[in-house]
């Protein structure tokens, strides 16, 4: 008798495509009356988590444990540097695997100027010099995060902003209105492969468009209430919490976020 042939389970994609449906919602910013805020819920809402070292398949092949730290961190102006600059200082080699090569005053220091001119944290031995590889004996990681927490401190404060702000996208535009008034718009949304540029597309992998990444934890609306804060002020903050819960307690919210939910069918 021949045998039955079991049949194959369909391989399904972890990161979902970049065009789907999302709800938006624009609020004027109760602290600044020439300011409206335009906030994506379907990703506020959405359940999102960072799954660095559980499931993180990193933005290069090969390189899992470097998460999204491989390019290292552009600066976004002379401020953030040298805000992080003031916590540099107080590294020691117990909590950053390379603070020898970072503080050599013979050496190239802990910053570089890409192909672009623009200044960012050095790369060493393949990703970012604060990231500390797995093994080391401070924990694996973001060096300036770890020294965050263990000061008490919220990561965003040692942190370059492009780091503590993903995978949130914060964009500015100024609208003319039809009275010839203008308003300056603040986006908040999610930081996709687009948010990265051209080269966002050639990513091995990011988190936000993930299934792996989606499905358990608190909304991000919740999760990164400390950054949102940072970036929106406390007043806005609180009127997009009250939008995020209208949109929770619905009972078939528009729009959800597609990679929502679907954590067991990606093997978490």
């Amino acid at each position: 008798m021949a045998k039955t042939k079991k049949a194959k389970q369909p391989v399904i994609p972890d990161e979902v495509g970049l065009d789907f449906a999302r709800a938006w919602v624009e609020f004027p910013d109760p602290a600044d009356d020439e300011q409206v805020f335009r906030c994506d819920l379907t990703w506020l809402t959405s359940r999102w988590s960072c799954v660095f070292g559980s499931g993180c398949q990193g933005i290069k092949a090969g390189r899992a444990d470097d998460g999204c730290c491989t390019l290292g961190a552009h600066f976004s102006d002379e401020e953030d540097e040298e805000r992080v600059a003031g916590h540099v200082a107080r590294l020691t080699p117990e909590i950053w695997q390379f603070h020898e090569v970072g503080t050599d005053p013979d050496g190239d220091g802990w910053t570089q100027v890409d192909e672009d001119g623009e200044r960012q944290t050095r790369r060493w031995k393949g990703s970012c010099i604060f990231q500390n590889r797995p093994g080391f004996g401070g924990g694996a990681g973001c060096a300036l995060h770890i020294l965050a927490l263990r000061e008490g401190r919220e990561p965003l404060e040692t942190k370059p902003d492009v780091c503590w702000q993903l995978p949130v996208r914060r964009t500015y535009e100024w609208i003319d209105r039809p009275d010839d008034t203008r308003v300056l718009q603040v986006s908040i949304g999610e930081y996709d492969r687009r948010g990265w540029g051209p080269g966002g597309h050639d990513l091995h992998w990011w988190c936000t468009s993930a299934r792996s990444a989606h499905g358990a934890g608190k909304p991000v609306y919740e999760s990164y209430r400390a950054e949102l804060v940072e970036m929106m002020g406390p007043e806005a903050y609180a009127r997009l919490v009250e939008l995020c819960e209208e949109r929770m307690a619905a009972l078939l919210p528009v729009a959800p976020h597609p990679a929502d939910g679907g954590a067991a069918a990606a093997g978490r």
